[in-house]
């Protein structure tokens, strides 16, 4: 069965005391007192106040940013280089457990004032690094009480694994707000306390003595303030009905057993799964050298290949939101983004442009008719919708590829990917993903996807 790695389990459990806390609300968080409330839906209708994309990825955004040591590489895909180190550093891998000096050189993004005050931010990133280099993404924020974050570390990253492994940082706090491997999230909402601003610093490392550098072409942070909730109001089908992306066809369960190293093999795979699904979408793959690694015997090896290279070594699990958003740009002119969306209707808009839309949920058996399981935490991706509206999936929890295609009630599936409070088999309140995607789209979009992409915030 699908699940999530204890990381999920961790960030629900926070969030859960957060919500039960006794101390006196704000209006705008009235509904985390934790209580379940049968018509909160009502109270919290879908805004688009809840969810605050912000990226840089165009020559105006890199050169808006301050950068020491690196360089602004133009072109149809602009994006910041290591132009002279600055300085070098002794790096400890903690999975490899070696030390090695790196030069370096640092982008800071300018100041992003949130539109909504956030008790969540994710960072995301797309880059290309060669062997002998690697990045580190950091956000800081500024809270509502005018104090500042410390510089947090949202991923250290490489597309390979042979210079460093790639790992979220566990232990960052302030006592005020925790990083939970790729979300940083605030200790305690009910307080009132937000984060109403950030900026993001890139640091770009290499061996000392060469120039080889990494190319980082988009970074970016969702900030979101998604209100607690059991429910959500339901949508009417929209623009989409009728119309069903091609979209490859995989099952993460065939995968079972296989390089268990990366999260005890494929019966955890739901993430890189539906990543090289929409990967392939796009019409890129592996190439046979790339899987060259992978046992011979094995049915859809591209999918054993997403799994390593969306591996997160302290988490120990593929199901790092973000490297998997980093893994789908290592494809040739692909962008991965990691953000919330308010509402089934803003997916409907997205499948109307052809661009599908991985989400994660969490649901018991009998929430979510056809699936057949139960999970604390899922990545499926919505290829389509019938001509009444239903959820058409492709969910990699599925026996076999040709069982990955599902038909899904629309209002049940609604409702347990965008609600924040759910409650398990034995009855205890977790939490919900509120609307978490990934987006992976072509560097240069249609008209109409720019568009589509921009009413998200995602393209400029």
């Amino acid at each position: 069965m699908t699940r999530y790695a204890p990381r999920r389990t961790v960030l629900a459990a926070a969030l859960a005391v957060a919500a039960g806390a006794a101390t006196p609300l704000p209006a705008h968080a009235a509904s985390r007192s934790g209580t379940p409330d049968p018509d909160d839906s009502a109270a919290h209708p879908a805004a688009a106040s809840c969810v605050d994309y912000r990226g840089w990825s165009t020559l105006a955004d890199w050169l808006a940013g301050s950068g020491h040591g690196t360089r602004i590489e133009p072109g149809a895909r602009p994006g910041v280089q290591i132009a002279v180190p600055i300085g070098t550093i002794d790096y400890r891998d903690p999975h490899l457990k070696k030390t090695s000096t790196w030069e370096y050189a640092t982008w800071t993004s300018p100041v992003h004032q949130l539109k909504v005050p956030a008790t969540e931010i994710i960072a995301s990133w797309n880059a290309h690094t060669p062997a002998g280099t690697w990045i580190a993404v950091e956000v800081r924020g500024t809270y509502s009480d005018k104090t500042r974050t410390p510089w947090y570390v949202m991923g250290r990253w490489a597309a390979g694994d042979q210079d460093i492994r790639r790992t979220s940082v566990d232990g960052q706090t302030d006592n005020k707000s925790t990083v939970y491997t790729d979300t940083l999230s605030l200790d305690s909402p009910a307080s009132g306390l937000r984060i109403v601003s950030y900026e993001l610093r890139l640091t770009l490392y290499r061996k000392p003595g060469t120039d080889l550098t990494p190319m980082v072409w988009r970074v970016g942070a969702m900030g979101s303030d998604v209100p607690d909730r059991f429910t959500v109001p339901a949508s009417k089908p929209g623009i989409a009905r009728g119309r069903e992306l091609a979209v490859p066809r995989y099952s993460q369960e065939i995968h079972k057993g296989q390089y268990p190293e990366y999260d005890n093999g494929g019966e955890a795979w739901c993430s890189p799964t539906s990543s090289q699904m929409i990967i392939e979408s796009w019409g890129r793959r592996p190439t046979p050298e790339d899987l060259a690694w992978v046992n011979p015997a094995y049915t859809d090896p591209q999918v054993c290949h997403a799994a390593r290279f969306t591996f997160d070594y302290q988490y120990e699990g593929c199901g790092n939101w973000p490297f998997n958003a980093a893994y789908a740009a290592t494809y040739h002119d692909l962008q991965g983004v990691v953000t919330r969306l308010n509402t089934l209707t803003d997916v409907e808009k997205l499948i109307h442009v052809g661009i599908p839309v991985i989400t994660s949920q969490s649901f018991i058996a009998s929430e979510l008719d056809g699936a057949g399981y139960g999970t604390a935490g899922h990545l499926m991706t919505v290829i389509g919708f019938t001509q009444s509206g239903d959820i058409i999936a492709n969910d990699p929890n599925s026996p076999t590829n040709v069982a990955v295609r599902r038909v899904y009630k629309r209002r049940q599936w609604e409702n347990i990917w965008l609600r924040t409070k759910r409650k398990d088999a034995a009855g205890v309140v977790k939490s919900g993903t509120g609307g978490v995607c990934y987006l992976y789209f072509p560097a240069q979009p249609t008209p109409t996807q720019r568009r589509a992409l921009g009413e998200l915030g995602i393209c400029p």
